[in-house]
C-alpha cells in the first residue's frame, strides 16, 4: 500500500468490503468476473480521490464510501469495455477478462457494473452528484469513440490527442474530486479548484502512461510494452517524434500506426527517445502535476491534503 493510501486505510477497507457486497448477483458469471477484477488490485486512484477529498474537507458521514465504490465501478466497467475494443490480453499482470471468459461476458458484466453504479447513486440520493456522473460517463464514452476514430491515423494532432485523454481519463478524476466536494457541500470556488485538481492529475497520469508504453517494463506495467502501437494509437510520444524526425523516420512511425505493426518497435522506441518525444511527454505531465498541486491551496493543510500533493508527485515519478 502506497503512503497516500495509508492515510485513509480504514475507509479503503470499508470501500473494498462494500464493493464485494455490491458485486452480488444471482448469476454466477457476474460475480466470477467481478471478483476476478477486484482481486487484480490496481492503484484504485479514483476511489482514493473521493476518500482523500472528503476527509480533507472534514466530511462526517458514510456516503463517501458509497461514492468511492460508484466511481470504482464506473472505472472498472470502462476497463472491461476497453479491453474488448482493444483486444487486450493482459492487464495488471494477469489475463484480461475478455481473454479469460470471452468478449460477450466482458461487455455484459461491464454493463452490469454501470447499472449497479447508478443504482448506488440513487441510494446516495443527491441529484447533483447523479447529474455530474451521468455527464461524466457520457463524456468518457465520447472519448473512447473518438480514440477509436483516431486509431491508425498518423495525422492526429497534439490538440486532438489531449482532447481524447481528457475525456477518456481525466474526466473521471475530475468527477471523483468534484462529486466528493458536492457531498461535502463545499463552496463553489473550492469545488471548482478540486475539479481542476482532478483534471490536471488525470492528464498527468495519462501522459505518463503513454510515455511508459515506450520506456516501461512489461512486468512492472502489468501489460505488454508497445500495446498502444499495436492498437494503432497515435499518442503524444509518437506525435512529437513525427514532428521532430526525418522523412524516413516519420514514414516508419506512420506505417506502424496505420498497420498496428510492432515489428519495428525497437527502432521506433529509439526514434521516440532521440527526438525528445519521451522527454516532451514527461515534461507535459510534470507541468500538469504542478498545476494540480497549485489548486490544493484551497484546502486546509491536513494529512489528507498533503497526501493529495504526494499523489500528484507520484503521478510523474512512477514506473508503472
Amino acid at each position: 500500500m502506497l503512503p497516500f493510501h495509508k492515510v485513509v486505510e480504514n475507509d479503503f477497507r470499508d470501500v473494498n468490503q462494500l464493493i464485494i457486497e455490491q458485486l452480488h448477483s444471482n448469476v454466477d458469471l457476474v460475480e466470477n468476473i467481478g471478483n476476478y477484477l477486484v482481486e487484480a488490485g490496481g492503484k484504485r486512484l479514483r476511489p482514493l480521490l473521493v476518500l482523500l477529498t472528503t476527509n480533507a474537507l472534514g466530511y462526517d458521514g458514510r456516503r463517501h464510501l458509497e461514492l468511492a465504490a460508484v466511481i470504482e465501478f464506473i472505472h472498472t466497467a470502462t476497463l472491461l469495455h476497453d479491453d474488448v475494443v482493444d483486444i487486450s490480453a493482459l492487464r495488471r499482470g494477469r489475463p484480461t477478462a475478455n481473454a479469460k471468459w470471452g468478449n460477450a461476458p466482458s461487455v455484459l458484466v461491464g454493463d452490469f457494473l454501470y447499472s449497479r453504479a447508478f443504482q448506488m447513486m440513487v441510494a446516495i440520493g443527491n441529484m447533483e452528484i447523479m447529474r455530474n456522473l451521468a455527464d461524466t460517463t457520457n463524456t468518457i464514452s465520447e472519448g473512447e469513440v473518438q480514440q477509436l476514430v483516431n486509431a491508425r491515423d498518423p495525422a492526429v494532432s497534439e490538440v486532438a490527442y489531449l482532447t481524447v485523454i481528457h475525456k477518456k481519463t481525466a474526466a473521471l478524476f475530475e468527477a471523483a474530486c468534484e462529486t466528493a466536494a458536492i457531498l461535502c457541500q463545499s463552496p463553489a470556488p473550492q469545488r471548482a479548484a478540486l475539479r481542476r485538481y482532478g483534471y490536471h492529475l488525470g492528464m498527468a497520469f495519462q501522459l505518463v502512461d503513454d510515455a511508459l508504453d515506450y520506456r516501461g517494463d512489461a512486468e512492472a506495467l502489468g501489460k505488454n510494452v508497445g500495446d498502444d502501437l499495436a492498437e494503432g494509437k497515435p499518442t503524444l510520444p509518437l506525435i512529437y517524434a513525427m514532428a521532430k524526425s526525418s522523412g524516413e523516420q516519420v514514414e516508419l512511425i506512420a506505417r506502424a500506426i496505420r498497420e498496428g505493426a510492432v515489428d519495428e518497435l525497437a527502432a521506433i522506441v529509439e526514434i521516440v527517445k532521440n527526438s525528445g518525444g519521451l522527454r516532451y511527454t514527461e515534461d507535459c505531465a510534470k507541468r500538469e502535476a504542478a498545476k494540480a498541486i497549485d489548486e490544493l491551496s484551497q484546502l486546509p493543510d491536513t494529512i489528507y491534503s498533503r497526501a493529495m500533493v504526494d499523489l500528484a508527485k507520484f503521478a510523474t515519478d512512477r514506473n508503472y
